[in-house]
Parts: C-alpha cells; sequence; structure tokens
C-alpha cells in the first residue's frame, strides 16, 4: 500500500500560515505540485517570495509550490484559483480546505456575529470550492475507462474535535466544525459515483502560530492541555499534514465520508475532574 501523493497536483488553502502552510509545504516535499491558496497576500510573499509564479521546486521529489493570493469566500476568486492552477498544472487531483478561523462566541449574545463568521469562513467558502473543484475533477475524468481509470480526485477538510466536544465560548467553532463534517459525509456520497473520495482531518491543539501567541499570554494553558491529552503533548503541524497526505493518497482508495481524529486521544476522555454522573 502506497501513500505516495508524488506527481499529484494539489490545491491547499489556508496556505499562509500554521497547519495549511505546513501541509502545502509537506505535499511539495512529497512531489505534489502544489498551488497555495490564502487571502493574507503578505504573509503569502513572506513564505514564498514576491513572484507567485515562480515555485519552490523540491530537487529531489519534483515536487513544486505556487501560491494564490484571494479571498475565497468571493466566488470570482474561487473561479480564478481553479484557472491559475491549471494554467500551472493543467489539472487538479487533490484539494485540502485548510483555511479555517477561531473565534470565540459569547453563545447568549444575540448580536454576537461571530457564528455567521465562522461559518463562512470555516464550512461555505471550502463548500463552495470543493463543489467547484469536484466539477473540474469530473471533466477531467471524462471519457476514461471505468473500469481501469484510476480515481479522479480527493477532497480532505480540516476540522476540529470541537465537533464532538465543546464549550459555551467555542459554541461558533463547535457549529461550523460539525456543519463540516456533516458536509463531508453528504459530498462523499454525492461524489462516489465518480470516483471522487471526501474525508476530513480533526485535530485538537496543534502547535501553531496562533497557539503560540495564546500561550503566551496565558503560559498555564499548555500543562492544562497536556494534561487533558492522553498523549501528553501538543502537536506539531506535520502530524496533521500527514495525515491529510494518507487520505489524499491512492493509499486511502476505498476510504470516504470518514473523519481522522488527530487529538492525541483527547476526544476520548472525560473534561469533568471528577467522576459524578
Amino acid at each position: 500500500m502506497s501513500f505516495s501523493i508524488k506527481g499529484k497536483t494539489a490545491i491547499v488553502t489556508g496556505a499562509a500560515n500554521g497547519v495549511g502552510l505546513a501541509i502545502a509545504r509537506h505535499f511539495a516535499a512529497q512531489g505534489a505540485q502544489v498551488m497555495g491558496a490564502d487571502m493574507d497576500e503578505r504573509r503569502l510573499i513572506e513564505e514564498f517570495g514576491e513572484n507567485p509564479e515562480a515555485g519552490h521546486a523540491d530537487p529531489e521529489n519534483g515536487g513544486s509550490l505556487r501560491y494564490f493570493a484571494g479571498d475565497l469566500r468571493e466566488k470570482l476568486t474561487i473561479a480564478n484559483l481553479l484557472s491559475a492552477t491549471i494554467d500551472a498544472f493543467e489539472r487538479i487531483d487533490i484539494l485540502v480546505n485548510a483555511s479555517r478561523q477561531v473565534l470565540t462566541t459569547d453563545a447568549l449574545d444575540c448580536q454576537d456575529s461571530s457564528v455567521e463568521t465562522l461559518l463562512e469562513q470555516n464550512l461555505l467558502s471550502g463548500l463552495r470550492l470543493s463543489q467547484q473543484v469536484a466539477a473540474r475533477m469530473i471533466r477531467q475524468g471524462e471519457g476514461e475507462d471505468e473500469e481501469e481509470a484510476r480515481p479522479r480526485g480527493a477532497i480532505v477538510n480540516l476540522s476540529s474535535i470541537a465537533a464532538r466536544r465543546t464549550r459555551p465560548e467555542l459554541m461558533g467553532l463547535s457549529v461550523a466544525s460539525a456543519a463540516l463534517e456533516q458536509a463531508t459525509r453528504s459530498l462523499a456520497v454525492a461524489l462516489a459515483p465518480y470516483r471522487i473520495r471526501v474525508n476530513a482531518v480533526a485535530f485538537g491543539s496543534v502547535m501553531s502560530a496562533s497557539l503560540r501567541d495564546g500561550l503566551r499570554e496565558a503560559p498555564g494553558a499548555r500543562g492544562e492541555i497536556e494534561e487533558g491529552t492522553p498523549l501528553g503533548r501538543i502537536a506539531a503541524a506535520g502530524e496533521v499534514a500527514e495525515a491529510a497526505q494518507f487520505l489524499a493518497s491512492d493509499g486511502a482508495g476505498f476510504v470516504t465520508g470518514q473523519v481522522l481524529c488527530v487529538d492525541g486521544g483527547r476526544g476520548l476522555v472525560d473534561a469533568v475532574s471528577v467522576p459524578l454522573h
């Protein structure tokens, strides 16, 4: 069984920082042709240079990484991203929806717009992109022999363990993550006849730039996170990237509609510290 993605073309959103950046770099290092997309053009330039079309080639595996700057909440931007990817690489084999935002929510304040913001950012923009990418994948496979044709594509969504375990101040993230996981299952069934697989990775605490900033402000939180995680540590972003690679690879060719938890066992334990039920 091979988990290789060498020679495949991937779009990775949220690629300017954090987990999305780790996935884009990891995929390119594994030999994929990667278009990293994000609305933060300044960060993209800092990470990849002034010229979005120059590409960053991996001489050992043949992978490359280009970038596209734009707000994927806009339908025209989605169309432009697909056009840029096809112009650069001629096809799309993998989509990783890694663009996500974390906001706290006042669950009792009807004026709090964080739920709507997170639904748009973490669910709807990725769903619209998935639909457009899937349509392209279907067209790419037209005329292929159904018995012998290779898989047409794979879509991987990034979710959170907050979809199942929540706190009131994380209501927006929980609602958006739960909806994303249901959208993953629905798309998996709808796209299965076209040999397009759709899965998700739900992760707990990952050492991203935003978490580092949060731990600087609340240094005691690190110990609490580690104590609440059976494996006793915070994940590296590369560990999520490797899980995404597995789901994107042909080695997961009979896996669809699934949510793979990368949380160190955190979702298995009860957050209440006393055994009262």
